[in-house]
């Protein structure tokens, strides 16, 4: 197939880029550098640094390759910037996605994989895990616009039968996250505990997220391919509090983590865990990475990283 993957330099996109090449598919990667990183890339890959709200260069790209499949990764990422810059993230997470959208039905593209978000769509959940029926009632501006960019994309599949795989992910964790700026919390703390510095823990530290790897995203972005319309929560079903991250990380580390309780942040919602019952039995997709071996590989990964800049 030939694949578009927009955001395909960043940290989840360039997981997925790999595990498509590695398949036999031939993979055109659209990102502008905002957040991905040029040694993410997969050499084999066709690259274009270029922005998806950029309508003009975009359609370039899609008049030079005959897409089957247009993979959706590239965002505005930071849920806190979303809550002090609505409009930025709204021209970034909602215009941009329907500028691929036009220039999917534009070029006759068959199917949209859009990376979406388990964590900031529910809101507060009645209960736990969450599977994709519970009502969708997000808390932040980044999570109505990944609902927004949903409800578009069921309007482009019911009247311009453009097939959508949406896929809700949990808190995803692994190599190539960047601790810089916004990131997951399991690479900040690798990074700081390397570095010397202390973690710092927004509340008591009793938060849950459903953390999971990117190697079984990138499974299921695989799996995906092959699957008809369908929404999917990607996730382990399993609670874990920043309070059990910091006992994980110190059994790997080996050492006592210093740790800075600060001010609870607003906009982010106290427990969450997805049921993805529907990726088990529609997808044939099951989680390969219990979290205490994908903690190990991350700290390990960052240790590698370390040496690296220091020589």
């Amino acid at each position: 197939m030939q694949i578009l993957v927009t955001g395909g330099a960043g940290f989840i996109g360039s997981h997925i880029v790999d595990a498509y090449l590695q398949e036999g598919h031939q993979v055109v990667v659209v990102d502008n550098l905002s957040t991905g990183k040029k040694s993410n890339l997969n050499q084999a890959a066709v690259f274009y640094p270029i922005d998806i709200c950029s309508w003009k260069e975009l359609e370039l790209v899609f008049q030079k390759h005959a897409f089957e499949v247009v993979n959706h990764h590239a965002a505005q990422i930071n849920l806190r910037r979303s809550m002090d810059e609505p409009v930025f993230d709204a021209e970034v997470n909602i215009i941009g996605s329907l500028n691929l959208f036009e220039l999917c039905r534009k070029y006759g593209v068959k199917k949209f994989i859009f990376a979406s978000s388990g964590g900031a769509i529910y809101g507060i959940p009645k209960q736990i895990p969450v599977d994709e029926k519970a009502p969708t009632k997000p808390l932040s501006p980044y999570g109505i616009a990944k609902l927004s960019v949903e409800q578009y994309l069921e309007y482009y599949f019911q009247v311009w039968d453009l097939e959508r795989i949406i896929l809700r992910y949990g808190n995803v964790y692994g190599p190539r996250q960047d601790p810089q700026g916004e990131a997951g919390v399991i690479s900040i703390f690798c990074n700081n505990i390397l570095k010397g510095d202390p973690c710092i823990v927004f509340g008591d530290g009793s938060k849950t997220r459903d953390y999971v790897s990117v190697h079984d995203i990138a499974s299921a972005n695989l799996l995906a391919l092959n699957s008809s319309a369908n929404i999917y929560n990607l996730g382990t079903g399993l609670e874990t509090s920043v309070n059990q991250l910091i006992d994980l990380l110190q059994k790997v580390a080996n050492q006592k983590i210093s740790i800075i309780y600060d001010q609870d942040r607003k906009g982010e919602i106290e427990r969450i865990a997805l049921f993805s019952r529907q990726a088990r039995e529609l997808l044939g997709w099951e989680t390969t990475i219990p979290l205490n071996k994908g903690i190990e590989e991350v700290f390990r990964w960052y240790q590698q990283e370390c040496c690296k800049n220091n020589t």
